[in-house]
């Protein structure tokens, strides 16, 4: 399958999976970045991305961010298939939890994407369940 995408800069590579096993794409930096201790950042990544209907796009850290101090604001992100117009660029949401600050070079990888089959639902809402209740979050215990 091939997608639609646009790079801002094309001094920088598009996204490509790097070994025969890969299931994602890491995403560049665009430009220099700073996050200034214990702040936010939204790091411009480079890319805008047509999405084929039936997918959508999740965004996660890279596994090496948090070596450079950063966190994934959520964790990951979920781009929609109408996120693909030509200024919506995918940008990288990080928190500095470090007393220092963090610079980021461009170019550097810090998050990737995962292409995700989906499809649109809609609710039935009803009164009761008609099913156990297991017991509220964590109710299986940790070992």
């Amino acid at each position: 399958m091939k997608l639609k995408i646009k790079r801002f800069d094309k001094s920088l590579p598009l996204p490509a999976h790097k070994t025969a096993g890969a299931v994602a794409v890491d995403l560049y930096t665009r430009t220099d970045f700073t996050i200034e201790s214990h702040q936010f950042g939204y790091i411009p990544m480079n890319v805008a991305i047509e999405i084929p209907d039936g997918y959508f796009i999740l965004m996660a850290p890279r596994s090496s961010a948090h070596k450079m101090g950063l966190m994934g604001l959520n964790g990951v992100g979920i781009f929609d298939r109408d996120f693909c117009g030509d200024n919506d660029e995918y940008h990288f949401i990080a928190y500095n939890f470090t007393d220092n600050t963090v610079n980021i070079e461009k170019g550097t990888r810090l998050c990737q994407l995962l292409l995700i089959k989906c499809e649109n639902f809609e609710f039935d809402e009803i009164e009761t369940m008609g099913n156990a209740t297991r017991g509220g979050i964590g109710s299986t215990g940790n070992k």
